[in-house]
């Protein structure tokens, strides 16, 4: 018997159309013969799919949409009885393996070819992903395998593996599996001494932070996570990012069936999962990981901290990301006191709220070392508190170095500057590994605690408490010389901010707005006024390596912009390591940048797009980050940027609920003369340079509050006879 088709919302078949949400709902009213909601509510209908995109190729509406969301369709469209899509992860890993003229010549087969060739590729890589069954393709599967073969082709492995992960987490009704940031991954392998052979991760998830491992030439890498389908997709994830290393995941509870019992790594980095009563611990009461002490029932973290310890080498480096409970409380006060007295805890690192979710707290990096017997004896520990390493806008997300992002509460996370709290971070930890007993530190940020001072009654390890102690060492004229040049720069940013309001850019419309007769940016493209350039994915490199427009993205001295880069403001500040491809764009003085990734609200968080400066020339294009080269003598760079960058225009463009991702071609443009290009350009561009002072006034404003606040509790500053003195609505309403 026939499957019934899936079914589609309005804002599905905007995206499949390439249409806006408006546009659908105005084929529904307008025409007689659009197809009658199959299901949902008379709020939120929903339509059968097949006959939607009967009723679009009637009216000669072609596809629009990505690669990655012809897969999603596709793949709602399979017959119901197949198995979820367990059975297609093997094939990325094959067709990521072939060129991007193969992988075309084989979505060209016969249907009964297709399945044959497919069958075989899988074959071959049989035992590779963790409780992956023999598999068999029909003729009936090769819609989805064609799909899937040209995701691979045009937007690469990693993109297809999260669609196939998302329906898979779907369908198993996974709650709680969140994905490690690839910047605090990137963070947490840079806080391993050395480049250790192996690295295991017992919670591995989709395979972050064993990616990061990847990245630093790990050879290698073992994960294991009791999600069968977080660890199939870490096991083919890896294999594309590490096809040299070898792969090793397996499906289960580390903690009460840990896979590798017998594994001694060099290196362990670890994300678990956070207040699990039910992690085992009476059935593990006696289990010997237990050396510092049985963790309490509430305590399941350090029970991941011993396991982690357990399969180290001796003198080998744990690298954990727990939140902020697990330093001080009360329950795991015996562990953590044996932890700090034994020296297996080195260092404790606090990050600021939205690192990672859950995104409302400031987790931490908790840095662990095996002892040696007869090794050097630890005296101290390192805390660091990155807090104040925060921007005050957010860039791109998953794979870019920060996203505005929801938050548990219904609140937003602000923006992090990676480059800083990485910097920040590393840069106190090297300086104490190499002379930890010399160690000064810095006031207010980070510090070397001796281990008696730590053993008191609570053992608190909260990195913010035991850095503020240190703030009585700062030298107060060193403090407010600091103080003085930080607020000459913030009244100097207030007189421009205010130069740059003033600016008349604008008037009134009149009595309505004005209508626009808009192309896409694909539309542009294909007519030569711009051309769209990405970073090319990795299942493309070598076919478009001799294309132009590229560089080596390992060559020395090189940057990558970043979509944080943009939402701040910023010049360039990424690294080339942090590209997931061999060659990128390099970017040209009047390109105009539009990340990839927005917020659930458009723009909100950051710019969204730029005209690249001459700062910018010569920086290669990070990833998830979009630049639309327009030829000069057609389109004005600042009117393009200031129309792609818009709210509406990036919410059209977009597929995605708490994270949006942009579908550049879909972006609209308003055709105008070049001359009235030029005036919204201008216009735009005063936009943007009031956004960069406000900006600018804000860092510099927080900067002053907190280093008055600051020395005043510390006692470098002293408040004026004068402050006391004078009323508070003068302090007030005329400030000095």
């Amino acid at each position: 018997m026939p499957q019934p088709s899936a079914q589609v919302t309005a804002a599905e078949i905007s995206r499949i159309a390439g249409v806006t949400r408006a546009t659908v709902s105005n084929w529904r009213r307008r025409h007689d013969d659009f197809p009658d909601p199959s299901g949902g509510t008379e709020s939120s209908p929903l339509y059968d799919l097949e006959a939607v995109r009967a009723w679009l190729a009637s009216r000669g509406h072609a596809s629009a949409a990505s690669p990655s969301e012809e897969l999603r369709t596709t793949l709602r469209l399979r017959a119901q009885g197949s198995s979820g899509t367990s059975d297609l992860l093997l094939l990325v890993l094959a067709a990521a393996r072939h060129s991007l003229d193969e992988l075309t010549a084989l979505t060209e087969l016969a249907d009964a070819d297709l399945a044959a060739r497919v069958d075989g590729a899988v074959a071959e890589l049989a035992g590779a992903v963790p409780g992956a069954d023999a598999v068999h393709f029909a003729a009936a599967d090769t819609a989805v395998l064609r799909a899937l073969m040209l995701c691979v082709r045009d937007e690469g492995g990693h993109a297809t593996l999260g669609v196939l992960a998302e329906r898979e987490l779907e369908d198993s009704a996974a709650s709680g599996t969140y994905q490690t940031p690839e910047p605090l991954a990137d963070l947490a392998a840079r806080l391993l001494p050395g480049t250790p052979a192996s690295v295991l991760d017992p919670a591995c998830g989709s395979g972050t932070l064993l990616a990061a491992a990847a990245r630093r030439e790990v050879s290698e890498l073992y994960g294991q996570d009791s999600l069968p389908v977080q660890a199939r997709r870490s096991a083919v994830s890896l294999m594309l990012t590490a096809p040299r290393a070898t792969v090793t995941v397996r499906a289960g509870d580390s903690l009460r069936a840990d896979a590798f019992p017998d594994l001694v790594a060099d290196a362990v980095l670890c994300n678990p999962p956070y207040g699990d009563r039910d992690w085992g611990h009476d059935e593990l009461a006696y289990d010997p990981r237990w050396a510092y002490g049985v963790p309490a029932r509430a305590e399941s973290e350090l029970a991941w901290v011993q396991h982690a310890l357990a399969h180290l080498v001796p003198g080998g480096y744990a690298v954990l990301v727990l939140p902020p409970a697990t330093a001080g409380r009360a329950s795991g006060r015996r562990v953590r006191a044996e932890l700090v007295r034994g020296g297996a805890l080195r260092a404790v690192l606090a990050l600021p709220p939205g690192a990672a979710a859950p995104l409302h707290i400031g987790l931490q990096l908790w840095v662990l070392q095996r002892p040696e017997p007869g090794g050097p004896e630890r005296k101290s520990v390192l805390f660091v508190d990155t807090a104040q390493a925060t921007a005050d806008a957010g860039g791109g997300a998953d794979h870019s170095t920060a996203l505005q992002t929801r938050t548990r509460g219904g609140g937003r996370a602000a923006g992090l500057d990676w480059s800083g709290i990485t910097e920040q971070a590393v840069g106190a930890w090297e300086a104490f590994t190499q002379r930890p007993d010399a160690y000064e530190g810095e006031p207010g940020i980070a510090r070397a605690v001796s281990i008696v001072d730590l053993l008191d009654e609570l053992v608190d390890l909260t990195p913010s408490r035991q850095v503020r102690a240190s703030r009585a060492d700062a030298d107060p004229a060193e403090l407010s010389a600091e103080l003085t040049a930080t607020r000459r720069d913030l009244v100097k940013a207030a007189t421009s901010l205010g130069r740059a309001a003033d600016s008349a850019a604008w008037s009134a419309a009149g009595a309505a707005a004005r209508a626009w007769r808009t192309a896409t940016a694909s539309d542009l493209a294909r007519g030569g006024a711009l051309t769209l350039l990405r970073t090319v994915p990795e299942a493309s490199r070598q076919a478009e390596k001799s294309a132009g427009g590229v560089r080596d993205a390992g060559v020395d001295g090189v940057v990558v912009l970043t979509g944080s880069d943009i939402a701040r403001g910023s010049g360039p500040t990424g690294s080339p390591a942090d590209l997931r491809s061999e060659t990128a764009p390099v970017i040209a003085a009047g390109d105009v940048l539009v990340r990839g990734v927005a917020g659930g609200s458009g723009s909100a968080g950051g710019l969204m797009a730029r005209v690249a400066g001459k700062e910018d020339a010569g920086a290669l294009l990070g990833p998830q980050v979009h630049l639309f080269r327009p030829d000069p003598a057609r389109l004005d760079a600042w009117f393009l940027a200031g129309f792609l960058g818009a709210d509406d225009n990036i919410a059209g463009a977009s597929s995605g609920t708490t994270v949006l991702q942009v579908s550049p071609g879909r972006l609209r443009v308003p055709l105008l003369p070049l001359e009235e290009q030029r005036r919204y350009g201008e216009a735009f561009r005063r936009v943007h340079e009031l956004r960069a002072e406000a900006g600018r006034a804000t860092r510099l404003a927080e900067d002053t509050a907190r280093l008055l606040a600051g020395g005043l509790t510390g006692g470098q500053l002293l408040p004026s006879e004068e402050t006391a003195l004078a009323p508070r609505t003068k302090r007030v309403n005329s400030p000095r």
